[in-house]
């Protein structure tokens, strides 16, 4: 059975592990390291949190770990509950506990943590990112005072990103877009500090438009250990405001699969695909 990995926050309760017996001795920051080590063998983290005992309990620690991967959380389950890994005593090792009634609302990764799951899975060869337009936006006017230039204070700095995500070997490219609002006061900062706001500006929006484009992207990851990508279209509303910005900019290209063997095959035709797209990676 192939494992959809998407571009989202884990929640999952298959993808979580609960680690308690931890030792007293070690700090939390120190267990917290053990942690990522021991577990990070097994697949991708996206989190390691430590957490002491409640008071009525004995001294020590427990942890909550999430991975981007449940048969990754399945395999560290089995391999760490009840052994010794990094201290004297072993320590239980148990999945999430399922909340069939909680729905939780799927939630973006940031830039940095889509590129570190893109790493991962694509390596870091196997993906590259072409910005298409960077545009400021600000009303950061100046107002003419006779023969002084008068600045207006509590303006923003507005910056609007484009860019394509482009995966090679899957014949596949996602495009995304990103647009920040940042207030500032041109009357109370000095210029070295309203550059640094600029410059911070213009990465949150590359940030915000290349975890746009890899949010329809998903992840297949193939009984056999092959990586399939399946794109899905995004059917955001485009806010009016920017509708002559977008409106020509932006063209999705993604030619449609090609088949590569029989095992591929077979473990696709779990899926219905319709309208979504689902690439494998060209072989020479």
């Amino acid at each position: 059975m192939a494992e959809l990995v998407p571009f989202a926050v884990p929640t999952d309760s298959d993808k979580t592990l609960l680690v308690w017996e931890l030792s007293s001795g070690p700090t939390a920051e120190a267990l917290h390291h053990s942690l990522f080590t021991a577990f990070s063998q097994f697949g991708l983290l996206y989190s390691v949190r430590v957490f002491p005992n409640a008071a009525v309990a004995q001294p020590g620690f427990y942890a909550v770990i999430k991975f981007y991967s449940a048969r990754a959380a399945h395999r560290a389950q089995k391999a760490c509950d009840r052994k010794l890994l990094f201290q004297t005593s072993p320590v239980k090792v148990h999945l999430g506990t399922r909340h069939k009634a909680v729905q939780h609302q799927a939630l973006p990764l940031n830039g940095s943590q889509c590129q570190e799951l893109a790493n991962y899975y694509f390596g870091f060869n196997g993906w590259s990112k072409r910005i298409i337009k960077l545009q400021e936006l600000s009303d950061l006017e100046e107002r003419e005072n006779g023969d002084t230039m008068v600045p207006l204070p509590k303006r923003s700095l507005k910056f609007f990103c484009a860019l394509e995500v482009v995966l090679p070997s899957y014949d596949c490219k996602s495009t995304g877009i990103g647009l920040v609002e940042e207030p500032v006061n041109k009357m109370e900062e000095g210029p070295l500090s309203f550059l640094m706001k600029r410059k911070t500006a213009q990465k949150l929006a590359i940030q915000k438009a290349l975890s746009n484009a890899f949010q329809k992207l998903l992840i297949v990851v193939l009984e056999s250990g092959k990586i399939a990508v399946e794109y899905r279209p995004s059917e955001e509303i485009v806010d009016v405001r920017w509708e002559e910005e977008l409106h020509g900019l932006i063209q999705i290209s993604c030619s449609p699969w090609k088949q590569h063997g029989q095992e591929e095959n077979e473990y696709l035709a779990d899926f219905s695909l319709e309208e979504e797209e689902l690439r494998l990676p060209e072989l020479d």
